[in-house]
Order: C-alpha cells, then sequence, then structure tokens
C-alpha cells in the first residue's frame, strides 16, 4: 500500500515508513493512494465473522503483499482479546462500546495494534524507536499500555497540565520503565504542537528514530475502521440504513469511520458531534475552517481547537465541501446539554454514559430531529464513566462502581516532569533523556 502526503502529493511512502515516519517531511499527513474495495462476497457474509476475522480481513485487504496473510493474523490475536459490542439504549439507537480494551477507552483498539505492527517491523530490522504522543486524555493511557515493555520501543506522552482526569493522568504517569510522562502548563494544542515540531527538527531526527502514536500515524486509524465494520455486523440483522454519531476531538475517530465506508461499508451518514471546540461543526455549516484556541469542557478528550485529521476528513471527499456534507453533519454542545444527555440516558435507561459519549448521543438525538427516515443509530461510547467518576457521579447523583484495573491505579503514585510549552525545553529534555 503506497501513501502520499496531503501537503504535496508527491512525497510517497510505504506502509512501514508511514508508519515509523508518522508525518511527511513537508509536514503533511499520510493518505493511501488509493482505497481498495473489500469483497461484495465478505461484506455480504460480514454478520457470522468474529472482531477478529473482520480486522484480518480489513488488514490483508489494506497491506496486499507488504505483509502476509498468516503475519497479519498473529498481529491481531496479539493485539485484540476484547470486543466491542453493541448494546441496545431504546428503540432506534445503539451504543458501541469502545472501553474493554486494557485501559477502558477507544484508544486501545488503534495503540494495541500500532503496537503490535510495530514490533513485527522492528524484530525484522532490528532497530530501536522513540514514540511521541501528545493526549488530551484517554490516548495516553492506550499508549502506555500498548506499548508497555514492548522490545525496541521507548514512549515518551506529554499531557495538559489539571485538564486530564485523575485516572487518566494515573493511568500514563505509573507505569515507568519504557514509559515517560510529561506535564506540559498548558492545553492540548500545545502538547500536540510540541510533537510536531519535533518531528521537524532536523537535528533530533537525525539523532532518534521518532514515531508518533498520535492519530496523525496512519496506523492509528486504520485499526479504528475495524470496530465500524463489527458495529454494522452486528446490526445488519435489522435491515436499516446505519447513521454513526461519533464524538469528535481531534477526528482521528471519524476518519477512520470514513476509510471504512472508502472500502465499502454501507453507512447511510455520519454525524460529527463536538463540544464547545466545534471548528469542524462550524465549518460543516459555512464552508471556512477558522481554528480557535481549545477551550476547556467537562468532555475534555475533546477539547482540540485545530484538529490534525481535518485535512483527512476532506481528503476523503477529494477536498469539496459539498460531497462531506452529503455524508456528515455537524453538531456542538456545552457542558449543561452533556450533562442533561447523562442524566436523560440514565433516567430512561439505566445506562451510564461518560461525558463524551454523551455528546455523541446528543449529536444523534439532534440529526433525528432534521431526519425522519427509518434508520439505526449508533453512537459510539469511547471511554468507560468511571473514568470520569467524579463528574459522572455528581452529574446522576448516583455512586458507581469503579473497574478494579482503575481502582488500583489510585493509590500509585504518579511521576511525571512538569514543564513549560516550550520546544527548546522539550527538545533538551529529548537529547539528554534519550540518548
Amino acid at each position: 500500500m503506497i501513501f502520499y502526503s496531503t501537503k504535496t502529493a508527491s512525497i510517497k511512502a510505504s506502509a512501514e515508513e508511514a508508519i515509523f515516519n508518522s508525518l511527511p517531511a513537508d509536514n503533511g499527513l499520510y493518505m493511501p493512494e488509493s482505497i481498495p474495495q473489500l469483497s461484495p462476497d465478505f461484506l455480504a457474509n460480514i454478520e457470522n465473522k468474529t472482531f477478529n476475522e473482520i480486522a484480518i480481513e480489513i488488514t490483508h485487504t489494506l497491506f496486499g503483499n507488504e505483509i502476509t496473510r498468516s503475519e497479519i493474523e498473529t498481529i491481531i490475536h496479539k493485539a485484540y482479546d476484547f470486543e466491542a459490542p453493541v448494546r441496545q439504549i431504546n428503540e432506534q439507537d445503539y451504543v458501541l462500546e469502545l472501553f474493554h480494551g486494557p485501559s477502558m477507552a477507544f484508544k486501545d483498539f488503534g495503540a494495541r495494534f500500532m503496537a503490535a505492527i510495530m514490533s513485527h517491523y522492528l524484530l525484522r530490522s532490528k532497530k530501536q524507536i522513540n514514540i511521541l504522543v501528545a493526549t488530551s486524555g484517554d490516548t495516553g493511557g492506550a499508549v502506555a499500555q500498548g506499548f508497555y515493555k514492548i522490545p525496541g520501543i521507548s514512549v515518551t506522552i506529554l499531557y495538559p497540565s489539571g485538564k486530564v482526569s485523575d485516572i487518566q493522568e494515573k493511568q500514563l504517569t505509573t507505569l515507568g520503565h519504557n514509559v515517560t510522562a510529561i506535564e506540559i502548563d498548558g492545553t492540548f494544542d500545545d502538547c500536540q504542537k510540541l510533537v510536531k515540531e519535533a518531528f521537524l527538527d532536523p537535528e533530533l531526527n537525525a539523532k532518534f528514530n521518532l514515531a508518533s502514536a498520535n492519530s496523525i500515524n496512519i496506523a492509528r486509524l486504520i485499526p479504528q475502521s475495524f470496530y465500524y465494520f463489527s458495529a454494522y455486523a452486528q446490526l445488519k440483522k435489522l435491515g436499516k440504513p446505519v447513521v454513526f454519531s461519533v464524538p469528535s476531538g481531534n477526528f482521528g475517530n471519524l476518519s477512520a469511520g470514513l476509510l471504512a465506508y472508502k472500502m465499502g461499508l454501507p453507512v447511510e451518514h455520519f454525524i460529527a458531534a463536538t463540544n464547545l471546540n466545534n471548528a469542524v461543526p462550524r465549518y460543516l455549516k459555512s464552508g471556512a475552517y477558522e481554528p480557535r484556541a481549545s477551550i476547556e469542557t467537562v468532555s475534555n478528550a475533546m477539547d482540540v481547537g485545530n484538529p490534525s485529521n481535518f485535512v483527512r476528513l476532506q481528503r476523503f471527499f477529494e477536498d469539496d465541501w459539498t460531497l462531506v456534507t452529503e455524508k456528515i453533519s455537524g453538531f456542538y454542545f456545552d457542558d449543561g446539554q452533556t450533562k442533561n444527555a447523562m442524566r436523560e440516558v440514565f433516567e430512561k435507561s439505566e445506562y451510564v454514559m461518560c461525558p463524551h459519549t454523551a455528546v455523541a448521543y446528543e449529536g444523534l438525538q439532534e440529526y433525528r430531529k432534521l431526519n425522519t427516515s427509518d434508520f439505526t443509530g449508533v453512537f459510539l461510547s469511547t471511554a468507560h464513566p468511571a473514568k470520569f467518576i467524579d463528574l459522572v457521579e455528581e452529574t446522576l447523583e448516583e455512586s458507581i462502581e469503579i473497574p478494579e484495573r482503575l481502582e488500583s491505579l489510585l493509590s500509585i503514585e504518579k511521576v511525571a516532569t512538569k514543564m513549560e510549552a516550550s520546544f527548546s525545553d522539550f527538545k533538551n529534555l529529548l537529547m539528554s533523556a534519550l540518548s
């Protein structure tokens, strides 16, 4: 599979090069030069496939002969020993639960696939790499868990001070070994900017093999497409068009859904649901993309003012705003609406949602008001509600159970280096820490 840069189409890379380089030299993003179609027979019988069987077929279709099918099977079975179940919430709506992995967030799907496929390539090349990743919440914990003690890989995670939940912070600051946490005095956008600057710095790249585990890396999007296919497989028997409502921050999750659609998944429509960081919903309404400084909200993992994957969202539709809006609708919600949605669903169905899941639920309800056709609505649940236990319990006025794997973290002391959002300071730290 060949990838090109969204900034300079003549810059090309193989799958292995795109995965390890993360960003092209021109600071664009890698996109597939062409998107292969899944076989009609596979889609016709997808309801009979397991999650791993679906993942193997998608990966094999995308990578072609770059990795053998038996190697792909090993990678997938190494990455996934958990499912992505769909649960019915009301007569028309279903929730796709993506929090059954080790860090209890949807980022596990991407992080574990990346760890497995990078490990495959590293064993063959005998290289050492250094992963840099910025997190607004769940990416850090998933990457920390996914890459923990993987031979040949060290991980440095940047997160915004005071802007992740206590459990999220503990997940990325308590492992140690090959995982280092840096607490940045700033926003997620500041963290993301530092990571991007590192990838464009000649001295750092000459000295270290740098790679990213953020959704800027194409290897994050590929595995996130798996659960869209899996959800469709579980709901196909209903015989209705499917609409996905996606809680969106950096827009990797929605981009993965678009990849699935372009590979042949029959999706009726996508909903981009955001909090007050609403650059994309505003673009979908007006055609003008105007990023702004990020705003702090209760759905902190979506506090992204300038989503990196916006360019991919456009490129899937040849940068044509009309084509984009035919397939994607955008809605945004404030903290009060988010909390009201959490209460509404709990009161009606006793289902507990994290704030990000609530934003996706609200997006689906808004879309239904504008579209009276008969369809199956699926909203994505991106994290276990216990990861935001203080907010959830305060909002619902109920105690919720904390899974043991999360509760055990609370008594462990965090280990993180705190610093300003200065690239020169960050570079100096990397030069000394990675040497």
